[in-house]
C-alpha cells in the first residue's frame, strides 16, 4: 500500500473510532441526564417516590410552597436546556423518544405554572384535604420505621394546609377561584373529618393492627404517638382549613361554572384539552365528535331495547330506571360484582396478550369522607415489586340508587384488561427508564381502559342483554363528556344544560350524573381524554388489520400498544406505523 493511501486509512479509521467515542459519549449525556432528572423529581415528590415502592424520603411530604413551585419551574426551564442541547444523530428510536418525550413533559409542565393553575389547587374531588388521608391506602405498613416516617408526615400537615391556604390567597387576589358551590363541598368536606375523634379518622387505620412481628411496646409506643400526631396536629389543622375556606374563601368563588369566566379562562383551557388529549383537535372538533358519538351510540343500543320488546330508546330507558332489579341492594353487593367480574375476565386474558402483569389486583370500597364527590371507581397502581397490588376504589355510597348493569364494563375498564393490566405492565417492562415505566398521558391510559370495555364483549362477555346496554351506557357517558366538557368550558353551557342533556341522552344513575358534571366543572378537560383515546386506539388497530390482512395478530398489536408504557397519541400513532412497516417487510423477506 503506497504511503499515502495508508495515511487516508488510518484517518478514516480515526475519525471512525472518534465519530464512535461521540456516540456512546451522547448517548450517555442522555441517560445520565434522565436518571439526574428523575432523581430530581423524586426528591420534590416524596410521597410519588413511597408509592412507587422508593422509601427513601419516606417520612417527608414536599412542600407546595410558591417558593418551591418556582424554583421547580427554573429547574425544569434548565432541565429543557440541556436536553434539547443534545444532538440524537445516531440514536435509537426508543433514546429519540425518550429525548422528545422529556422536553414535551417539560414544557407542559413550566407551561402550567405560568398559568399559575397552582393558585387553585383544591376542589370537591381533588386537594391536600382529601389527598391526606388516602396515604393510608397506599403506603406500607410493615415495619417500624414505615409507621415512625407516617407520623413524621402527619406532623408536616400543618405546613402543608398553610402552604396550600396561601396559593389560594394568591389566586383570590388574581381572580383564579373554583366555583363558589363546589367550594362548599371543600368546606363540608374538612369540616367532616376535623369533627372526627382521632382514633376514627381515617388516619387512625394503620394503628388499629400491627404486624404481628412487632413488640408490645412499640405497638404501645406508635399508636400513642399516632394517635396524638392526629388529635393535636393534623384535626386542627383541618379545622383551620375548613373554617377558611368556609369564612374566606368559598364565598370569593366564581359564580359561572366555565373555566373561560376565568382571567386566563379560554388559555387554560386550551392548555387543558392539548394536555388531555395529546392531538391536534380543537374544543369545537371534538364538540362535533362528540355529538356524531352520542348518535353512533344511541343507534346501537335501539338494537338491544328492540330486542328486549321495546319500540324505542325513551321507554327503555324508563323501564331501566323504574326497575328495581337494576339497582344494586348493598354495598357489599356492589363489591362482589366487581369482584366476580374481574375473577372471571382472568382466564381469557391469553387471548388477548402475549405478556400479563406479574402483580395482582384487589377490590375495595372508597373511602367514607370522599365518596360523596367521588367518581363510580377508579384505580390505584399497585407497586413495582408486587408488595402492594393495584386497587379497584368501587364508590358504593347510595348503594340503592346505583344501578348495577355498568358494573361489568367498569369492572373490565378499572381492572383487567384496563387500568390494572395496562399501568402494571408498564411498571414490569424492562429496558425502559423509570420515567417511561411511570409516565400518565390521560388520553393513552383513559383510551385504553374504556377500549378494554368492549375486549369483554369479544371474549364473549355481556351474556345479559342489560348488562351489553350497559356497556353501552358507559361508552355513552364517555360521548357524552366529549359535548358537555366542550360545552361548558367552550361554549358557555349552564350547569342545567348538562344534567339535561345526560337526561336527554343516557340512562345514567341520578348520583352519577350529578358528580359527573361537578366533576367537569372543577376539572376541565379530563374528561375527554378516555373517547378521544378509545378512538385513536380502535383506528389504529382499523388500520393495522387493513394493511396486514392475515398477518395481523391482535396479541402482537396488543403488546404493540402497551409494551413502550403510556405514549401521546401522536407518538402511539407514529409507533404503530413503523410496526405495521416492519411486519410487512418481514413478511415481504420470507
Amino acid at each position: 500500500m503506497r504511503p499515502v493511501a495508508l495515511i487516508f486509512c488510518l484517518l478514516l479509521v480515526v475519525q471512525m473510532f472518534a465519530a464512535n467515542n461521540d456516540l456512546e459519549a451522547r448517548r450517555k449525556q442522555l441517560n445520565d441526564l434522565i436518571a439526574e432528572q428523575w432523581e430530581w423529581n423524586l426528591q420534590q415528590n416524596p410521597v410519588f417516590a413511597s408509592i412507587i415502592g422508593d422509601k427513601r424520603y419516606n417520612d417527608q411530604m414536599g412542600s407546595s410552597s410558591e417558593q418551591t413551585i418556582l424554583a421547580q419551574q427554573a429547574k425544569d426551564k434548565d432541565f429543557l436546556k440541556r436536553f434539547e442541547a443534545i444532538n440524537t444523530a445516531g440514536f435509537t428510536q426508543q433514546e429519540v423518544l425518550n429525548r422528545a418525550l422529556e422536553i414535551r413533559s417539560l414544557q407542559e409542565d413550566i407551561e402550567r405554572t405560568d398559568l399559575k393553575l397552582w393558585q387553585m389547587p383544591v376542589n370537591q374531588m381533588n386537594g391536600i384535604h382529601l389527598f391526606a388521608p388516602q396515604l393510608v391506602s397506599i403506603l406500607s405498613f410493615q415495619t417500624v420505621k414505615e409507621y415512625d416516617d407516617y407520623i413524621a408526615r402527619l406532623k408536616q400537615l400543618p405546613r402543608l394546609f398553610d402552604e396550600n391556604m396561601a396559593n389560594m390567597r394568591k389566586g383570590m387576589a388574581n381572580g383564579l377561584m373554583p366555583p363558589k358551590f363546589l367550594l362548599e363541598k371543600v368546606a363540608d368536606q374538612a369540616a367532616g373529618i376535623a369533627a372526627q375523634a382521632p382514633e376514627k379518622t381515617p388516619f387512625a387505620q394503620p394503628f388499629d393492627k400491627f404486624p404481628t412481628s412487632f413488640s408490645d411496646a412499640d405497638k404501645t409506643r406508635l399508636k400513642t404517638a399516632g394517635l396524638a400526631a392526629i388529635k393535636d396536629v393534623v384535626l386542627p389543622a383541618y379545622a383551620s382549613f375548613a373554617k377558611f375556606v368556609k369564612d374566606d374563601y368559598a364565598p370569593k368563588g366564581r359564580t359561572e361554572v366555565g373555566v373561560w369566566s376565568l382571567p386566563n379562562g379560554n388559555a387554560i383551557y386550551a392548555f387543558n384539552v392539548r394536555r388531555s388529549t395529546t392531538i391536534d383537535k380543537t374544543p369545537e372538533e371534538i364538540h362535533q365528535i362528540g355529538l356524531q358519538q352520542v348518535a353512533e351510540i344511541e343507534q346501537q343500543q335501539l338494537v338491544i331495547a328492540e330486542s328486549l320488546g321495546f319500540t324505542d330508546l325513551k321507554s327503555f330507558r324508563e323501564s331501566v330506571k323504574a326497575n328495581p332489579k337494576m339497582y344494586a341492594q348493598s354495598r357489599e353487593q356492589i363489591l362482589d360484582l366487581y369482584r366476580q367480574y374481574i375473577a372471571q375476565m382472568k382466564p381469557q386474558l391469553p387471548k388477548l396478550f402475549n405478556t400479563l402483569p406479574k402483580a395482582d389486583v384487589m377490590v375495595m370500597p372508597v373511602e367514607w369522607f370522599r365518596e360523596k364527590d367521588a367518581p363510580g371507581a377508579q384505580y390505584q397502581t399497585g407497586t413495582p415489586d408486587g408488595s402492594r397490588p393495584g386497587h379497584v376504589q368501587v364508590n358504593t355510597s347510595d348503594p340503592t340508587k346505583r344501578t348495577v348493569i355498568t358494573i361489568e364494563s367498569t369492572a373490565y375498564h378499572e381492572g383487567v384488561p384496563g387500568h390494572h393490566l395496562q399501568l402494571s405492565m408498564a411498571q414490569e417492562v424492562t429496558g425502559l427508564p423509570p420515567f417511561r415505566q411511570h409516565g400518565f398521558y390521560g388520553a393513552y391510559i383513559e383510551g385504553w381502559a374504556l377500549y378494554s370495555e368492549r375486549l369483554g364483549k369479544e371474549v364473549g362477555f355481556y351474556k345479559d342483554p342489560y348488562n351489553d346496554y350497559g356497556r353501552l351506557e358507559d361508552e355513552m357517558l364517555r360521548a357524552i363528556r366529549l359535548v358537555v366538557d366542550t360545552g361548558l368550558h367552550y361554549k358557555h353551557w349552564t350547569r342545567d344544560q348538562v344534567v339535561q342533556y345526560f337526561h336527554d341522552h343516557s340512562a345514567i344513575d341520578e348520583p352519577s350524573v350529578q358528580s359527573e358534571t361537578n366533576r367537569y366543572i372543577a376539572w376541565p378537560a379530563q374528561a375527554l381524554s378516555y373517547k378521544m383515546g378509545q378512538l385513536k386506539i380502535l383506528e389504529l388497530r382499523a388500520r393495522a388489520q387493513q394493511q396486514l390482512g392475515d398477518q395481523f395478530n391482535i396479541r402482537e398489536y396488543h403488546d404493540q400498544v402497551i409494551d413502550s408504557g403510556a405514549l401521546p397519541l401522536d407518538v402511539l400513532d407514529q409507533q404503530i406505523n413503523v410496526w405495521i412497516a416492519q411486519k410487512k417487510a418481514a413478511t415481504k423477506a420470507q
